[in-house]
């Protein structure tokens, strides 16, 4: 598994939000669909509506995200 870090924006009611959003997958094609699930369960946006402008593998200790530091931590 792999730590990364996805930023870009995605459509809140009206506007564009900026965001982004550390999380653990071992792809990048696992990351962008986590990044895309995420952003529709917890805000109801479609996947059209998210705008990914970078995806790239972190070092996990670069994170303050509690589920990349919970997941690294024993190594």
């Amino acid at each position: 598994m792999k730590a990364y870090r996805a930023t870009g924006t995605f459509r809140n009611g009206r506007t564009d939000q900026d965001f982004t959003f550390d999380l653990v997958a071992a792809d990048e094609d696992e990351a962008l669909h986590r990044v895309f699930s995420n952003f529709g369960s917890r805000h109801g946006t479609p996947r059209r509506f998210v705008n990914i402008a970078s995806l790239e593998e972190i070092d996990p200790s670069a994170s303050s995200e509690p589920r990349v530091i919970a997941h690294f931590r024993e190594q």
